[in-house]
């Protein structure tokens, strides 16, 4: 229990899973383990557990009671879980403010340590990202990301402006083309973010892009139509007859 009175556990249950193939195939018995935690609702998010028992991967929620009549509770394995989940949690607070100051070896240490323990960590792989773009090791932050666009929980509203910030740093390096898909990327989780639009139209005008950017720039003031910034691009763009 949470000091809310709220159920905060962990949790496991018994799943049959078919392996082998032809002849050989047979059923067994599995143990899923699972972080669990009450929300609104009556409702609880669970969260598998990696092989160092630190939540990772996406959340499925289920009913209270679903949860008290399918999973088994698992109080032994509650602290160290914990202690693991804030462990990972730090790291990564530490690195975002060692990289907001510029000290970006010291920053990457820490994403790396939240690595150590939850390898699928989106904001510490984009921690660690963002912390050789500025080292200008381009070709490694870009393995990086690639790697992470491969995270199911990469794709989610909590992300866009970890996609955003990337974008930015994209578009100040002068590698717009790539600023441009990261910033269509975060507004694939969310397209109505007006700063997104402005962001993604600023990225098209350094490409010489003038109707892709007076596209977004159309998004982002249908959004906002008193954004300062997109209406004195848009006025550029027509006082120059570029659209």
């Amino acid at each position: 229990m949470s000091e809310q009175g709220l159920i905060e556990g962990v949790f496991s249950i018994e799943r049959k899973a078919k392996i082998g193939t032809g002849t050989t195939t047979r059923r067994v018995e599995q143990t899923a383990m699972y972080y669990a935690r009450e929300v609104d609702g009556e409702k609880i998010e669970l969260q598998g557990l990696n092989s160092k028992n630190v939540p990772f991967g996406p959340v499925e929620l289920i009913t209270k009671d679903e949860l008290l009549s399918d999973y088994l509770p698992m109080p032994q394995l509650f602290k160290e879980v914990i202690g693991n989940l804030r462990s990972v949690q730090k790291s990564v607070a530490r690195g975002d403010k060692f990289r907001k100051r510029g000290e970006n070896f010291t920053a990457e240490y820490e994403y790396a340590n939240a690595l150590n323990l939850d390898e699928q960590n989106v904001r510490a792989n984009f921690g660690i990202g963002l912390c050789l773009l500025a080292r200008d090791e381009e070709e490694k932050a870009k393995k990086v990301f690639d790697r992470i666009l491969g995270l199911d929980t990469a794709f989610s509203d909590d992300h866009k402006h970890l996609f955003n910030e990337y974008g930015i740093a994209l578009r100040k390096k002068k590698l717009f083309g790539q600023a441009v898909d990261y910033y269509r990327r975060a507004l694939d989780l969310s397209n109505n973010d007006e700063n997104l639009w402005y962001n993604l139209a600023r990225a098209q005008f350094e490409r010489q892009d003038w109707a892709a950017c007076a596209e977004a720039l159309a998004k982002c003031l249908e959004l906002a139509p008193k954004h300062e910034e997109g209406r004195k691009m848009m006025n550029h763009l027509t006082k120059k007859g570029l659209v």
